[in-house]
């Protein structure tokens, strides 16, 4: 499972996937979770602007990612 460690409260839904090399683009971001491709603690999540804070687990294509707060 990768990281994505953050130093703020939270990040967007869309940019975890672009931090994790998930998607290339913003845009593509905003297609797959339109799309309900996306799962944030294993529940489809359309919506990208959706906050993430440390300890969510993200999915995409089989792809996990957890995000976690930096020391």
């Amino acid at each position: 499972m990768e990281v994505v460690r953050i130093k703020d409260e939270f990040i967007k839904l869309g940019q975890v996937l672009k931090l994790a090399g998930l998607v290339d683009s913003g845009v593509d971001a905003k297609i797959v979770i339109q799309d309900g491709l996306v799962k944030v603690n294993g529940e489809i999540d359309t919506r990208r602007g959706r906050k993430i804070v440390a300890g969510d687990i993200v999915e995409y294509q089989g792809s996990k990612v957890k995000v976690e707060q930096k020391a």
